[in-house]
């Protein structure tokens, strides 16, 4: 019985992934994908206290 191999799916849209984007199926999956990290659709969570509690902060 032969493995039956599936392609990954681009994050964006679900299609199957394209090797020349990888991880996405198109170019423009990825602008999109940079458009949110870039908007900050996107964001890593973390624990450090915002700049609004930051002391060397500049006020503005």
């Amino acid at each position: 019985m032969a493995k039956k191999t599936t392609k990954a799916a681009c994050p964006v849209c679900d299609k199957p992934m394209d090797d020349k984007y990888k991880p996405f199926c198109s170019r423009r999956c990825a602008d999109v994908d940079l458009n949110r990290w870039l908007g900050e659709t996107y964001r890593v969570p973390t624990d450090e206290p915002g700049i609004a509690n930051d002391p060397y902060a500049e006020e503005g």
